[in-house]
């Protein structure tokens, strides 16, 4: 699939072993992932911690349910959000996130505006999954965010606890 405007990204609150939110891309054929501890958000002063994790297929986007026990991230996960993306800038995104940082667009229910994932060099050199997820000052910027108030999935309204009890 193309880089474009079409590509889909998905946040899902997932309550495993830690509360975190997963953070995907669609790129090309996959959704390329970062585990965001304390979730991503709107405020432009708020740089949070993106681990890079594995990629996942396209289908895994709209998953909402409950992984069981004794399965690898058994726990419950939310589609916080999700929406399309664009890299920004004139590289593709696998280019960029190659490259170490990674400049784009989301266009999502909670998520809008210019955002940058930026490589850094916290923890071991070797398995560089330490990335930054920084949210730039656009007309779509919110220094009051509150991820607490938005704890809600975007595909069925429900909240992590009606997702756990099905």
């Amino acid at each position: 699939m193309p880089e474009t405007a079409d590509a889909r990204f998905v946040v899902q609150m997932h309550d495993a072993s830690q509360l975190h939110y997963d953070f995907r891309l669609q790129v090309g054929d996959v959704m390329v992932s970062w585990a965001i501890p304390k979730g991503p958000s709107m405020n432009p002063a708020e740089k949070r911690l993106a681990m890079m994790t594995e990629d996942h297929p396209l289908d895994y986007a709209s998953f909402e349910g409950v992984i069981p026990e004794g399965n690898y991230g058994a726990g419950t996960v939310m589609v916080w959000d999700n929406g399309t993306w664009e890299p920004e800038g004139s590289k593709p995104a696998r280019e960029q996130i190659d490259g170490g940082e990674l400049k784009f667009k989301l266009h999502g229910a909670k998520l809008r505006g210019s955002f940058a994932l930026v490589h850094t060099h916290f923890g071991s050199k070797k398995d560089g999954r330490s990335w930054l997820l920084i949210k730039h000052r656009d007309q779509d910027a919110d220094p009051a965010f509150d991820i607490k108030t938005l704890a809600w999935s975007v595909l069925s309204r429900r909240t992590m606890r009606q997702i756990a009890e099905g």
